[in-house]
C-alpha cells in the first residue's frame, strides 16, 4: 500500500503539473490568476489525495474483520463483507431484523454504485481499445453488454472463493501500470527530455503502439505475475509486486533511449488551424467532429 501510494502520488502530482493543458481536467473550472490555488488544491485532493481515503477504507475493513472474529464468527465467514457489516450493525442496534435490514440496504446501495461505475468505465475502456485497433466504432452500448456479461459470468462462477488470488493478480498489473507511468514522467519527460512536455491525447497524433509505456507494462506485469504464481521460484513469490515496481522503474527509460523516443508522436502538426489553448494555457473549447464515431468533441 505504501509503495502504491508513493508511486500514485508521484504520477498524479506530475501529471497535474501539466494537467492545465490536458482535456481530462475540463470538468474543473479553467485555471487562471483568480483561482489557481483553489484549482491546485482540487487537483491534488482529487488525485493523490485519494490514497488517504483508500487507506482509511483498508483500516475499516481490517477493523470489521477483527470485530467479527472477536464475536466468534468462523474465520471462513468473517472474510465475507456481508457478515462483517452485519456484525458491525449488530454492535450499534443489537442483533435482530433491524441489523439485517441495515446490512441489506448498505450492501445493495454499495453494489449498485460499484457495478454502475465499473460498467461505465469498463465499457469506455473496451470501446476505446476496440476502436483504436479496428478503426471501427460499434457504440458504447455494445461493450456495456460485454462488460456486464463478464461480470455475470464471474458472479455465477462464485468469484469470491478465489477473490484473493484475483486481487493479488490484479495488484501486480496495477503496480506495473502506476510505476511505469511515474517512471515515464520522471525520467523520460523531465530528465531525459525524450517524451513531449505536453501530454498528447489526439489519436491522429499518436502511434497505435508505443513500446515505452505499453511494452514496459507488459514485461513488468508479465514477469511479476509469473513470480506471483511461483514461476520464478518460491523465494521470489512473496515479492512479486516488487518485481513489477523494479521493472516498472527501469524499463521505460531503457526502452525510450533504445528507440530514441520516436514512438511518442506520430507527427507534430494536426492540420487544424484553430488554436489549441487560450491565453492561460487551457484547452480550446472548440467542438470538432470525430471521423470515426461522428460525435462532436
Amino acid at each position: 500500500w505504501v509503495a502504491f501510494g508513493a508511486a500514485a502520488t508521484v504520477a498524479a502530482s506530475l501529471i497535474a503539473q501539466i494537467g492545465e493543458q490536458v482535456d481530462f481536467l475540463r470538468f474543473l473550472p479553467e485555471p487562471g490568476p483568480h483561482n489557481r490555488k483553489r484549482w491546485w488544491l482540487a487537483v491534488i485532493v482529487a488525485g493523490p489525495g485519494w490514497i488517504v481515503l483508500g487507506g482509511l477504507k483498508m483500516m475499516g475493513g481490517a477493523f470489521l474483520a477483527f470485530l467479527a472474529l472477536q464475536n466468534e464468527v468462523p474465520v471462513a465467514r468473517a472474510l465475507e463483507p456481508t457478515r462483517m457489516y452485519l456484525t458491525g450493525f449488530e454492535q450499534v442496534v443489537g442483533p435482530g431484523a433491524v441489523a439485517v435490514v441495515l446490512t441489506g440496504v448498505f450492501v445493495i446501495v454499495s453494489q449498485i454504485k460499484i457495478n454502475v461505475t465499473n460498467a461505465y468505465s469498463g465499457s469506455l475502456a473496451w470501446t476505446n481499445a476496440f476502436t483504436r485497433v479496428t478503426k471501427h466504432y460499434p457504440g458504447r452500448i455494445v461493450f456495456l453488454g460485454v462488460n456486464l456479461t463478464i461480470a455475470l459470468i464471474l458472479m455465477e462462477a462464485n468469484m469470491f472463493d478465489f477473490l484473493n488470488t484475483i486481487l493479488g493478480f490484479y495488484a501486480n498489473c496495477g503496480m506495473a501500470w502506476v510505476v511505469v507511468v511515474a517512471s515515464d514522467i520522471v525520467f523520460n519527460k523531465y530528465l531525459l527530455k525524450l517524451s513531449p512536455n505536453t501530454p498528447e491525447f489526439r489519436r491522429g497524433m499518436l502511434y497505435d503502439f508505443n513500446p515505452v509505456g505499453f511494452g514496459s507494462m507488459l514485461i513488468a506485469a508479465g514477469l511479476s505475475v509469473i513470480a506471483f504464481f511461483g514461476g520464478l521460484g518460491e523465494t521470489l513469490r512473496p515479492y512479486s509486486p516488487l518485481v513489477a515496481i523494479v521493472l516498472g522503474v527501469v524499463l521505460p527509460p531503457i526502452i525510450a533511449i533504445a528507440t530514441n523516443g520516436k514512438y511518442y508522436l506520430r507527427r507534430t502538426d494536426d492540420g487544424i488551424a484553430l488554436p489549441m489553448f487560450d491565453q492561460y494555457g487551457n484547452p480550446s473549447g472548440e467542438h470538432l467532429k470525430c471521423h470515426v464515431c461522428h460525435h462532436d468533441y
